[in-house]
């Protein structure tokens, strides 16, 4: 079933976008991930531009993290006072991420900024997680268990403040700076950024696994929301029926990825997310070394 998609102005499968929403809900629940820095090079994979795809993919993230987050405020696995800090961050990043993505837009480059970006993050990423899962995997084989630091340098800055539910007393510049970071991720690549902040809160603040994921589905929802906002006021580019077909695969695909991951060890997770960042930063690498079918396209220019 074809359908034409009104911003995009392009026509697609909407089985094929629905099943495209589906892999990512499944690998969402697998990995615990909202999925952004996955969904937005398939949509380009599949002919959507690419000023479309990063707006319109937040729209699915703000559902999979609401979905999450009440799972995890039934808990009590969320830090309020930390995802207040981490989302004031977000917000000023996400202005200055969208900032950047319209002017890139406005100089013809946007398509190669996005692309760039998520081969150079996702490369790095995945070789990190890579690394990590694999030590992880042979220290678990070996039965050797390492104790994690929870005091550095973080820890004695100025401006400090008391996060009750992580049970930490720190200097709140680490996470603003953290929250600015992924919000300029946000609104240059369409990403919620909790494959970058998970791993920061939990070794660069200290905080504890167990109010990490809550606590940064909670900064992730207000921040892809504001992005999402952004775009659609200022670049007009959020296709609200892409949008909503990408929700209802993964809200399917989610349930399905959460009984996988819970019969799978953490370990393995680890290494087989790391190997599907490294093929997505290939192919997108690819794309940029590789010629082209069409040297040329053409666009239309709005307001002029």
């Amino acid at each position: 079933m074809t359908i034409y998609l009104p911003i995009a102005e392009v026509s697609v499968d909407a089985l094929w976008i629905f099943g495209l929403g589906w892999i990512v809900g499944i690998l969402s629940g697998m990995f615990g991930v909202g999925g952004g820095f996955l969904i937005t090079p398939l949509l380009i994979f599949s002919g959507i531009p690419s000023a479309v795809a990063v707006a319109t993919a937040t729209n699915q993230i703000v559902a999979s993290s609401v979905s999450g987050l009440f799972a995890h405020l039934r808990r009590k696995n969320v830090d309020l006072r930390m995802g207040t800090v981490l989302m004031i961050g977000g917000l000023v990043g996400a202005a200055i991420g969208v900032g950047i993505f319209n002017w890139m837009r406005r100089m013809g480059q946007v398509d190669l900024m996005i692309t760039l970006s998520y081969v150079i993050l996702l490369g790095t990423i995945g070789a990190m997680m890579l690394v990590e899962g694999t030590r992880a995997l042979l220290r678990q084989r070996s039965g050797v268990v390492p104790a994690r630091k929870r005091h550095n340098w973080v820890h004695n800055l100025p401006l400090k403040m008391k996060f009750r539910v992580s049970g930490l007393y720190i200097s709140v510049i680490p996470p603003l700076l953290v929250g600015t970071g992924v919000g300029v991720l946000s609104g240059i690549m369409g990403v919620g950024g909790g494959f970058i902040m998970v791993p920061a809160m939990i070794y660069l603040l200290g905080m504890p696994t167990k109010v990490v994921v809550g606590t940064s589905l909670f900064q992730i929802i207000f921040v892809t929301a504001f992005t999402t906002m952004l775009h659609a006021t200022t670049n007009y580019t959020v296709d609200i029926l892409l949008g909503l077909m990408l929700i209802l695969g993964g809200v399917v695909g989610a349930q399905i990825g959460t009984r996988i991951g819970m019969r799978l060890r953490a370990e393995q997770l680890r290494i087989l997310m790391a190997l599907l960042v490294l093929l997505v930063a290939g192919q997108l690498a690819l794309g940029l070394i590789l010629r082209p079918d069409e040297l040329y396209s053409l666009e239309v220019l709005r307001g002029r």
